[in-house]
């Protein structure tokens, strides 16, 4: 019988690899090369496409398959004295460019575009102006998470010396902006979000350091662009987030006068139809906008975790879930413990995903606040 040497490289190939990306893993820090973020290391939080996620899955059963023990998050000692969103959430959304066509307002008092299809954009309002109330659970789970007087690699706040992520009474939505000054770049560089998320704290006269310390703004692209490669062979993802300062950014780091600015990279999901999200958890009509609940929720979960990556709570296990954040850990949940599910506002009812839990060692779409 005659055996044949097979080189790393072939080993690589048969699994859709190859040998300079398995090199690049470690640059990374992720082992897993089907994350949107290997090799794109300021993808934080990325939402895998759920094709993507598939084969993230499968190569993390490859490799022994990750279990509650590599899922629990820890911290990271923080950025710029940065972990978490250690006060009251605020969510600034962006509708970033031209694209969008003309602006109204519906009968709610939201921001309606005639280039918006799917109505994406007051839907998106309707989620930030109803999250924390009605006694919504969801965001109870962020709230277990702090900075402050907490030691790096914690997997638990103490009970002195920390602040908690602050639960959204009242709502997260903070104000809308439409920048039709600009065209939307058919494939903005994560330094041209960066940007526009700075462009937007000048707009809310947010131009101080302190008044970013608990904000995020959510750069929202119309529909046919691709934000960072989203949509195209090599955007395997539905958004992530990052901030400004990050120098792996691609373009590189976007300098601030107005403090360190968290952003999401928040593409037009539904133009990926059901690959991010679109009727995930509802049929027909009703869940046209899942995707943009679901994918929004999971980012906007990991900035108030993560709010400067990776100084937050982010997994530090040398596994599979290396580099992974509390959305991560639960993406694509469609049943049993952590499913994703409507969860129901004061103000309406939105698809969302579960997110990480590290005192329930579960993903949780409910949990008790914590203060």
């Amino acid at each position: 019988m005659k055996f044949r040497l097979i080189s790393a490289a072939t080993v690589l190939a048969v699994i859709g690899l190859s040998a300079g990306a398995a090199i690049a893993a470690d640059d990374t820090g992720s082992d897993n090369p089907y994350a949107p973020s290997y090799g794109h290391p300021y993808r934080h939080g990325a939402v895998p496409t759920r094709e993507a996620h598939s084969h993230i899955r499968e190569y993390a059963t490859m490799k022994g398959g990750p279990n509650s023990s590599t899922k629990t998050l820890s911290y990271g000692g923080g950025v710029d004295g940065i972990g978490v969103t250690s006060g009251t959430p605020k969510v600034y959304i962006v509708v970033y460019g031209s694209q969008w066509g003309s602006a109204g307002t519906d009968a709610n008092g939201n921001m309606t575009l005639s280039g918006d299809a799917n109505g994406a954009v007051p839907y998106l309002q309707q989620l930030f102006k109803g999250l924390g109330t009605g006694g919504e659970l969801w965001s109870g789970t962020m709230t277990q998470y702090c900075d402050g007087a907490v030691a790096r690699l914690a997997t638990s706040c103490p009970t002195t010396g920390v602040t908690h992520i602050g639960y959204p009474t009242n709502g997260a939505f903070a104000g809308i902006w439409y920048d039709n000054s600009v065209a939307s770049p058919s494939n903005a560089t994560g330094n041209q979000l960066a940007n526009e998320a700075i462009k937007a704290a000048a707009h809310f006269g947010n131009t101080t350091a302190a008044s970013n310390r608990y904000v995020q703004y959510v750069i929202l692209s119309p529909t046919g662009m691709h934000p960072d490669g989203f949509n195209t062979s090599g955007g395997t993802f539905c958004a992530w987030h990052d901030y400004n300062g990050d120098t792996t950014l691609s373009g590189g780091a976007a300098s601030s006068p107005y403090g360190d600015i968290a952003f999401t990279n928040m593409p037009y999901v539904s133009d990926m139809g059901t690959s991010c999200g679109q009727n995930y958890v509802n049929s027909g009509a009703a869940g046209t906008n899942d995707g943009f609940s679901i994918v929004e929720g999971h980012e906007y979960a990991e900035t108030i975790t993560d709010q400067n990556p990776a100084g937050g709570w982010t997994n530090h296990t040398r596994s599979t879930s290396k580099g992974q954040e509390n959305g991560d850990e639960c993406a694509w949940i469609s049943s049993g413990q952590g499913a994703s599910a409507n969860v129901l506002t004061g103000n309406g009812s939105f698809a969302m995903q579960s997110t990480w839990s590290n005192d329930t060692a579960r993903c949780d779409i409910a949990h008790p606040i914590v203060h």
